[in-house]
């Protein structure tokens, strides 16, 4: 099993900036990709962004949804087993409940292909 648990959501006014955290512990895997999904309210689970790497290598890849391109970045600290979603230029569309997943290989953008979740952080840009 893999426990995930985000921090880092709030309220910020349109145009500003947060960080969301995910702190993953537990089962390990060869070759992780971690995700950042939202759910705004009355509307279906979509990707953000995801990130896959090899454990003890370096080289990562990243992967964005159109919406947030340019305007959110994710990374990680191995060292600290935590994944990243820096927010920047928020706008009030991106208002949702934001989801840290997980899974055994590569990156998708499907919910269905990931394993495991967290509890979700809310985010709220006010206008």
């Amino acid at each position: 099993q893999v426990q995930l648990v985000e921090s880092g959501g709030g309220l910020v006014q349109a145009g500003g900036s947060l960080r969301l955290s995910c702190a993953a512990s537990g089962r390990t895997f060869s070759n992780y990709a971690m995700g950042w999904f939202r759910q705004a309210l009355g509307k279906e689970r979509e990707f953000v962004a995801a990130i896959s790497w090899s454990v003890g290598k370096i080289y990562a890849e990243f992967v964005y949804a159109d919406s947030v391109k340019g305007r959110f970045t994710i990374s990680r600290d191995s060292a600290k087993n935590t994944v990243y979603l820096q927010m920047n230029g928020l706008k009030p569309e991106d208002t949702a409940v934001y989801y840290c997943a997980a899974r055994n290989g590569w990156y998708d953008r499907e919910v269905k292909s990931y394993d495991y979740w967290g509890q979700g952080t809310q985010v709220t840009v006010s206008s």
